[in-house]
């Protein structure tokens, strides 16, 4: 079962600020329906904690132009 969080509570999780989430990470970072999703189709965003959380201990190998590879 799913870890569903909203922005703040995956800010305080993460220590990013929530502006940060929505306005840098949100479809650059964090992808629609692999990261979060929008239950019923609403402005709602609720974050997977589980999926973000693998992304996040991933090991990256080096940075080209700003991207990580993994």
């Amino acid at each position: 079962m799913s870890t569903y969080l909203t922005t703040e509570e995956l800010a305080e999780r993460i220590k990013y600020n929530p502006r940060t989430i929505r306005n840098q990470f949100k479809d650059t970072i964090f992808f629609e329906n692999v990261h979060y999703i929008r239950p019923f189709g609403k402005r709602k965003i609720l974050f997977v904690w589980e999926r973000i959380e693998e992304d996040m201990c991933k090991p990256t190998m080096s940075l080209i132009n700003g991207m990580a590879l993994q």
